[in-house]
């Protein structure tokens, strides 16, 4: 049965946290809007699923490099700290954006050497392009193993990483159909809000982590 609740709570972090993530607007999503409806929901998901493949790849790196640092309470508790500082800062960068990223210079990089000619490569070639997507995986995989919302078993970890791809394909997805139904008429405004709406969830996360992090402090003394 413990089995069970285990495998449940890493998919349901998986997939929260898929969804969560791929929602703030950037060059991903800028891209599926801009050729959405133009070309069709096939096409525009195809870039999402793109998009998917790359960040399920880096978050299972995250989990299979870098899972043993956290064996120790002192790592784990530094880690929940780190986390919690992390999630803060993301939700309030998302909430108070003023203005919506349409590419970074890593990406552009990236594109020219690899040239990607169909839908799928480029969503795939537009995280490859982004090295702050592993850095960010590698915290929440630390974020979800320091909390015990994963365990560090590979069963475990595999639920969370299909989790994780099930949220974002559903994010993309959402999103295609959108735009589609549509015909981009997504404005600026309406974009950033839909960084903000993002951001007021991951700061609603960012509490229940603050108050987690209180709790074991206050226990310790």
């Amino acid at each position: 049965m413990n089995e069970l609740r285990d495998i449940f709570e890493a998919g349901l972090t998986g997939l929260v946290s898929g969804f969560l993530v791929s929602v703030p607007v950037g060059p991903t999503n800028i891209t599926i809007i801009n050729d959405g409806a133009r070309r069709g929901f096939l096409y525009a998901l195809m870039i999402g699923l793109g998009s998917v493949a790359m960040e399920v790849i880096y978050c299972g790196i995250a989990f299979a490099g870098f899972s043993s640092l956290f064996e120790s309470s002192a790592v784990r508790a530094a880690m929940e700290l780190i986390s919690f500082v992390l999630v803060l800062w993301l939700g309030l960068k998302y909430t108070l954006a003023k203005s919506v990223p349409t590419h970074l210079h890593s990406i552009d990089v990236v594109e020219q050497r690899f040239h990607p000619h169909t839908a799928f490569m480029t969503g795939f070639v537009r995280v490859l392009g982004n090295p702050s997507v592993l850095l960010f995986w590698i915290t929440m995989t630390a974020t979800f193993l320091a909390h015990h919302w994963v365990e560090p078993k590979w069963t475990s970890k595999s639920v969370c990483i299909a989790g994780v791809g099930l949220g974002s394909a559903a994010w993309f997805g959402l999103l295609s159909w959108a735009v589609v139904i549509g015909h981009q008429k997504f404005s600026k405004r309406t974009l950033l809000n839909m960084s903000r709406v993002s951001g007021a969830c991951l700061l609603v996360v960012a509490v229940a982590l603050g108050v987690r992090l209180v709790k074991v402090l206050a226990l310790r003394h």
